[in-house]
């Protein structure tokens, strides 16, 4: 039998933390953060992290479990949320991915296979060896002539995604999207695959607020600690919440304009989550917007949960 899986998805600030730990309570469950920024330690108020006091005694996994200057990959994502989910199992209790990053998720509970896809190690060295000698841009329009949609995708200095990437297209004659469209589609967990969405005025509004509060919450003082150590470059710096005010303090722009730009870049964030999540998995989705409502929307959710898995409710 396949193991029992609860997947809670949604765009930024739509609500997935509060309801998490609802369901969590309820099926004696333990949350896997999949966000792939979560991931990094010192980098809280921008990611909206957890804190360990709004845990509420539930178990949290892939939290603060990297340094600020190590890359992640989505590969490795995998291996580790199927480690837990083992893990998690064998305690009697019931894993649940939380969070947004779709690619990764979607890793997970398919048959994805990253570790045996066509590699060429000469190929890759002479990329890694020119990145060092003339640059990430320079590897990265590289990327671009041949496949300018994984490009877009692809910041410039995440270099070991672009040249594999480009390893990908060289071994396969084939971009890392069409090669992804080939992986074996058949779910490995008995899962309850629950998406969370509001109308998108609402959900604006809030991932404003959300950042407004971020600011006031010390995202500044964050973001400069990390600056003031000399992290430049790495994948961590590219996230939302963290390359806006990197801009300001690297005098780019002013204070204002790099968090209207947080903003923005958030809002569009949360536009593309929901149009991956749509096309690429099969949700069952829950409309959030009335937060009156989030007691009976809570109710709607676990039942669905319940008779998707077979589970006995706590209360």
């Amino acid at each position: 039998m396949k193991q029992k899986l609860i997947v809670l998805i949604g765009p930024t600030a739509v609500g997935k933390t509060e309801t998490s730990l609802q369901l969590a309570k309820r099926f004696n469950g333990e949350i896997i953060s999949g966000d792939s920024m979560q991931i990094y330690k010192q980098l809280d108020v921008g990611t909206a992290k957890i804190m360990p006091y709004e845990m509420k005694g539930i178990p949290h996994h892939l939290i603060d479990i990297k340094e600020p200057e190590e890359s992640f990959s989505v590969a490795e994502f995998q291996q580790l949320v199927r480690e837990k989910i083992n893990e998690i199992h064998a305690r009697g209790h019931l894993p649940m991915i939380v969070g947004g990053t779709g690619l990764y998720i979607q890793s997970v509970i398919y048959d994805y296979h990253f570790t045996e896809t066509a590699g060429d190690k000469s190929f890759r060295r002479q990329l890694e060896k020119e990145a060092e000698e003339y640059g990430n841009e320079y590897i990265h329009k590289k990327l671009v002539a041949k496949d300018p949609q994984s490009a877009s995708q692809i910041h410039p200095n995440n270099v070991r995604r672009v040249i594999r990437a480009l390893e990908i297209l060289h071994c396969t004659g084939k971009s890392i999207h069409e090669y992804q469209k080939n992986q074996n589609k058949e779910l490995l967990y008995d899962v309850a695959l629950i998406g969370l969405t509001m109308e998108r005025e609402t959900l604006y509004n809030r991932i404003n607020l959300r950042v407004d509060l971020m600011m006031e919450q010390g995202l500044l003082e964050e973001v400069t600690s990390l600056y003031e150590k000399g992290i430049r470059d790495v994948q961590s710096i590219q996230a939302i919440g963290y390359k806006e005010i990197y801009e300001y303090l690297e005098g780019k722009v002013s204070l204002n304009i790099a968090i209207e730009n947080l903003k923005q870049n958030s809002r569009r964030y949360a536009k593309r989550q929901l149009t991956w999540f749509r096309n690429k998995m099969n949700v069952e989705w829950f409309d959030v917007t009335n937060k009156k409502e989030q007691n009976k929307k809570i109710e709607e959710i676990s039942h669905f949960a319940a008779g998707k898995l077979c589970l006995k409710s706590n209360s």
